[in-house]
């Protein structure tokens, strides 16, 4: 029977995808009983929230945990069927050889389809419980070996809910569930199963109160004033500009924080930012937060396969490197899967050449995570068995992309904003990075891109992306797949517009003594001062000074002052 909705609250919310209560997935083996016990045993049963156990099951093994966490709690404890609501103050349990998800606010269950999919039951569940309810999501990892449950907890926290994990203390449990939840650093509250629900409590009381009232939609000016005050903190702190990314994204993650440490006035938050030492990193980690994974959008993948890499392979010499840039890489899956890409690709059409994959992020840790290229058993329901065979080497319950794979790709540590682009390129991947820009930005990437790549060079934009404001750059190679063809045009990079003081500065009358006192600091400097070159944030170059021809000269087609196009190959 499905579970009902108790007398008194908690009813469904008119949209279908959201309901009005804290919905709270929690996930272990089948060693997690007395996890699960201590949990229950301090969770009141009047908390108004709705508690689902994914728990690892035999497909053949008729379970006991709807009875045995009876014994705990007053609360209904019932095996979930499809059509169960969760409701508050109930406990639905998955049943054995089942693979359990959400939508809106209703249990759905159904059949693995494979033995990984029942493996990944705690995944499924989270990251369905993240798409349905959002802020009103909590994901919590109890005991158990392997890696479930990490990819559910970072799509959780991606959504703004609240993410917990289970403190243990044995050191033999190093690749546990909790460990890898944890290591991703995806875990707002690190607790004993006894400690959570006090924990719990407070979030749901914070979260009820609706007292960050300074970051409001209506809150202008003063939640711009404030976004812009945490920008220049990170800028400061970290040397990180998020002045234009979305302010609806800064907002939101920054009111998970304040929701995290129980912060009601911003202004306090911001005074946090400034004295705590790691804040600034914890919520620098926070906005960065994506999910990424294999083969992403399978269908967009097997397009570049079918129409791209063929003709780009072909129109190359043998001895003509490939280049490519993954702008915005995170921990290394698309990177490599287009690695994996090339190297089929190449394969069939029995070419030679060399291929490299600039993979790139502003998230260092995220990096050093891709260079590795050791993943989790997850990966095994995004990508092929023969593509596992083939390009990855088994450890344990983990994946080693190979060496082959590897070796075609480069990662570093880069800021698209401020550092330099990479050049001479045949196709840059930036997906899923643009629709968390500010416009102007967008833009102003959008240039980048297009001065490092070469003539009829392609662009791949992630499936909410298209170049909307920069169609004269670059124009439709396979529209439905976000594949884009660029154009032989000046990219025209804006340059930043000058303030009042400094335009009615530079209209001034200079004296004679000024313009003396220049041409003997100019002379000086052409005797004796190497070459250089004065340029704003937008490349463009603003002054020269010595034997600048050695390094650079005006390059044909249309005029332009932009640093990277004039520099030497």
């Amino acid at each position: 029977m499905a579970a009902k909705a108790p007398s008194g609250g908690g009813r469904i919310d008119s949209d279908p995808g959201r309901v009005r209560h804290l919905i709270v997935g929690i996930g272990a083996s089948a060693g997690g009983l007395d996890a699960f016990r201590s949990f229950f045993s301090e969770m009141p049963t009047d908390s108004g929230m709705a508690f689902v156990l994914v728990q690892h099951l035999d497909p053949d093994y008729k379970s006991a945990l709807a009875e045995i966490i009876g014994e705990c709690t007053a609360m209904p404890v019932v095996k979930a069927t499809d059509g169960t609501i969760a409701a508050p103050n109930t406990v639905a349990v998955i049943p054995q050889n089942a693979i359990l998800k959400i939508e809106g606010g209703v249990l759905r269950v159904a059949l693995p389809e494979t033995p990984t999919a029942r493996r990944l039951s705690i995944d499924t569940f989270l990251v369905s419980l993240a798409e349905d309810q959002g802020e009103n999501a909590v994901g919590i990892i109890l005991s158990g070996f392997g890696n479930d449950g990490t990819l559910g907890i970072e799509a959780i926290k991606e959504g703004g809910g609240l993410t917990l994990s289970e403190a243990t203390f044995d050191h033999r449990a190093k690749f546990g569930m909790p460990q890898s939840a944890t290591a991703g650093g995806f875990v707002d509250y690190v607790l004993q199963p006894r400690e959570m629900p006090a924990r719990l409590l407070e979030y749901r009381d914070f979260k009820a109160k609706n007292s960050i009232q300074g970051l409001a939609e209506t809150a202008e000016p003063g939640r711009v004033n404030h976004l812009l005050n945490i920008c220049a903190v990170l800028n400061s702190r970290l040397g990180r500009d998020f002045a234009q990314y979305k302010s609806s994204t800064l907002m939101r993650r920054v009111r998970r924080r304040m929701q995290v440490l129980h912060i009601e006035d911003p202004a306090e938050y911001i005074a946090q930012l400034r004295s705590l030492p790691n804040e600034p990193d914890l919520l620098f980690r926070e906005i960065l937060i994506g999910v990424t994974r294999f083969f992403r959008d399978p269908a967009m993948f097997d397009a570049l396969a079918a129409t791209v890499l063929p003709d780009l392979i072909a129109k190359g010499g043998a001895d003509e490197p490939i280049r490519v840039w993954v702008a915005g890489c995170a921990t290394g899956e698309e990177a490599y899967s287009l690695a994996i890409l090339f190297r089929e690709a190449l394969s069939q059409a029995e070419s030679p050449r060399k291929v490299t994959i600039f993979a790139t992020d502003i998230d260092d840790r995220a990096i050093t995570f891709a260079r590795a290229g050791l993943y989790t058993d997850t990966i095994e329901a995004d990508t092929t068995a023969v593509r596992l065979e083939q390009h990855f080497c088994k450890e344990g319950q983990r994946y080693r992309v190979a060496k082959h794979i590897r070796d075609m790709c480069v990662f570093s540590a880069h800021d698209l904003i401020k550092d330099p682009p990479f050049s001479r390129l045949d196709m840059v991947s930036c997906r899923n990075l643009l629709i968390y820009f500010e416009s102007p930005l967008q833009q102003r990437v959008m240039s980048t891109f297009h001065y490092g790549l070469k003539a009829n060079g392609l662009l791949w934009l992630g499936p909410s992306e298209t170049i909307a404001a920069s169609g004269r750059l670059f124009k439709a190679f396979d529209k439905s797949s976000r594949i884009f063809r660029r154009l032989d045009v000046a990219a025209g990079i804006p340059r930043p517009r000058s303030s009042s003081r400094m335009i009615a500065a530079s209209a001034a009358p200079r004296s004679a003594d000024a313009d003396s006192i220049d041409a003997q600091a100019t002379r000086m400097m052409a005797q004796y001062a190497p070459a250089y070159i004065v340029f704003d944030g937008q490349h463009e170059i603003q002054r020269f000074s010595g034997p600048v021809e050695k390094f650079m000269q005006p390059v044909s087609g249309s005029a332009s002052l932009n640093l990277f196009r004039m520099l030497h190959a």
